[in-house]
């Protein structure tokens, strides 16, 4: 059990964006309870690839079972990871799918729709609920520089329009909401929350669509002309729950190359 390093819960972090969060958190001294739903050997591959950034000895990572989606099992997760590590003074609420198909809003069906929303936005939002009765009820003291930190990882979909995902769109933007209702809530309880917004990121779930977008970044679309990769992400969350930000609570990070820029 730890009681000496902080500990981030991040959800759906055996591969992807997830894992390079957990890697950075690692490399930040603190101990990582690397969640995953079903591919328990990528998990464990994360976990030791933790360790082998950890400055410390006794920072301890852990692979947990859990689906977010499922409240039985969102419950369980957060009662294993206190077991397991003692204490939790951060949530990164990453994991999310897509939809399994890509079919225009005309055509989609309401059990894509109901099966993203309890994803990506009814299990972050309620698994926060569950990490933040903990803290209110145990009152712990906190291990990191400016008390406890919640980050929602959302997607520049919570404000850019793909007609054939909609309910991807729909489900990133409830996200972004949750982080802004959890910041306004939390802001006098020594937790700050925060949004991280990825743009267009190489992982594993947008290889299929590399092609489509290699020309486009390419002609400035992104206008930094890249991907962007885990690590980025995981420098921008590592930052956040070192407390870099701790008097910005609510802020919504982008980390896109530029995407986000208006421009006439």
């Amino acid at each position: 059990m730890n009681t000496a390093t902080p500990v981030v819960l991040v959800t759906g972090a055996g591969r992807g964006i997830g894992r390079g969060i957990a890697l950075q958190l690692a490399a930040a001294g603190c101990s990582v309870g690397v969640n995953y739903r079903s591919n328990a050997d990528a998990a464990e591959a994360a976990v030791e690839e933790c360790k082998s950034y950890a400055p410390h000895q006794g920072q301890l990572f852990f692979a947990l079972q859990g689906d977010v989606g499922d409240t039985e099992s969102r419950n369980s997760l957060v009662e294993h990871a206190l077991s397991l590590f003692g204490r939790i003074d951060g949530l990164v609420n990453n994991a999310g799918v897509a939809p399994l198909e890509r079919n225009d809003i005309v055509d989609a069906t309401e059990e894509s729709f109901e099966r993203l929303l309890r994803i990506n936005l009814q299990g972050p939002y309620f698994l926060t609920q569950k990490v933040v009765r903990y803290w209110l009820q145990a009152k712990p003291k906190a291990l990191l520089s400016g008390g406890f930190k919640v980050v929602f990882v959302t997607s520049i979909s919570a404000d850019t329009v793909s007609l054939n995902r909609g309910e991807y769109c729909v489900s990133k933007a409830g996200a972004a909401m949750g982080a802004q209702l959890w910041a306004q809530r939390l802001a006098g309880e020594n937790v700050q929350v925060y949004e991280v917004r990825p743009g267009i990121i190489a992982t594993d779930m947008t290889e299929g669509v590399k092609q489509k977008y290699d020309p486009l970044i390419a002609d400035g679309m992104v206008p930094q002309r890249r991907w962007g990769y885990p690590e980025d992400l995981g420098k921008a969350v590592r930052s956040l729950i070192e407390g870099d930000m701790a008097f910005s609570t609510g802020s919504v990070i982008h980390v896109d190359g530029g995407f986000h820029i208006k421009e006439l």
